[in-house]
């Protein structure tokens, strides 16, 4: 039995969620609420995080494969929406099973969260350090701080920071053993050289003022992963699937389901098409109407010519 708490929700092609760090699965109620109608939305709380026990796992592939087991029993090709943290499991995920992830989305996410001589779009070393240790102080507070950064700057900022507080609120605060993990670990690793395993179709989605994952380090994911598409909303933070829910869900169904909008378009143009003849034929029947009646007119005056030249017979 898996040790991670799923939610299964709505029908059709699987779409799995992976949220970031100190939040769980109900920060996705929103996107849930949107994409349940058209897909399978599989929604997972990390390890340690909301209602899933806190099993030891202090790297993205610990992560990722833990998240691996939990979806064998419930998908074997998946679409994989990843955000902050959950983003770098994705990516683990995406480079180590290939086949079985059709389409990767990847949310304020970054290959390198730390900050390195080769590396100017992460956080300082020094910042994590300080956050690690306000963690050991006070595990709540600082995930409060957290939270409220990741608003800060944002279009609707009251209303992200009111739904992050109310997922742990309703799911639960995560363990602060994982939360230390998961920060350990955001500090050191690097996913860049992984990069060019991942196969799937790919799309980069960042917030114009995100303060955690700045866009220049989404930009430079995108353009590392063999083939990805960047999007960078206007206004937007750390949480843009909550400032701007309805043009994210938009997005995202376009790129999950390609096929079907070019079908909707392809009928569209249909209904166009057949909409031009009915007028069409409605134009003809008038002009065909108005032909008859000048030929007949022309048949007139023709025999009413005849009928005037013709020489009248003289009576003797």
């Amino acid at each position: 039995m898996s040790s991670l708490n799923v939610e299964v929700t709505g029908a059709g092609p699987d779409l799995v969620l992976l949220h970031g760090w100190g939040l769980n699965l109900r920060v996705w109620d929103s996107l849930v609420a949107a994409m349940s109608p058209r897909f399978r939305v599989i929604a997972v709380d990390l390890p340690g995080h909301g209602r899933s026990a806190d099993v030891s796992a202090s790297t993205p592939a610990e992560r990722s494969w833990l998240v691996h087991q939990t979806l064998g029993s419930l998908s074997r090709r998946y679409s994989l929406l990843g955000w902050s943290l959950g983003g770098q499991i994705a990516l683990d995920l995406a480079a180590a099973v290939p086949g079985q992830v059709e389409r990767l989305v990847l949310v304020a996410t970054t290959a390198k969260f730390a900050a390195a001589p080769d590396w100017a779009h992460g956080m300082a070393v020094e910042a994590i350090s300080e956050l690690a240790r306000q963690l050991r102080v006070n595990s709540r507070l600082t995930v409060q701080d957290f939270l409220n950064l990741q608003a800060r700057g944002s279009v609707r900022s009251e209303h992200v920071r009111a739904q992050l507080h109310r997922a742990i609120s309703t799911q639960g605060h995560a363990n602060p053993h994982a939360l230390s993990r998961a920060l350990e670990s955001l500090a050191w690793s690097d996913l860049r050289a992984s990069l060019s395993h991942v196969r799937a179709p790919s799309l980069v989605v960042s917030g114009q003022y995100d303060r955690i994952t700045p866009p220049a380090a989404s930009r430079a994911l995108a353009r590392a992963l063999p083939n990805a598409r960047y999007v960078e909303l206007r206004r937007a933070a750390h949480a843009p699937f909550l400032s701007h829910e309805n043009e994210f869900s938009a997005l995202l169904e376009r790129f999950l389901r390609p096929r079907a909008r070019v079908r909707g378009k392809s009928k569209r143009a249909a209904s166009k098409v057949r909409a031009r003849g009915a007028k069409s034929s409605k134009r003809k029947a008038p002009s065909a109407k108005r032909a008859r009646t000048r030929k007949r007119a022309s048949r007139s005056r023709r025999l009413a010519t005849r009928r005037a030249r013709k020489p009248r017979s003289r009576r003797s």
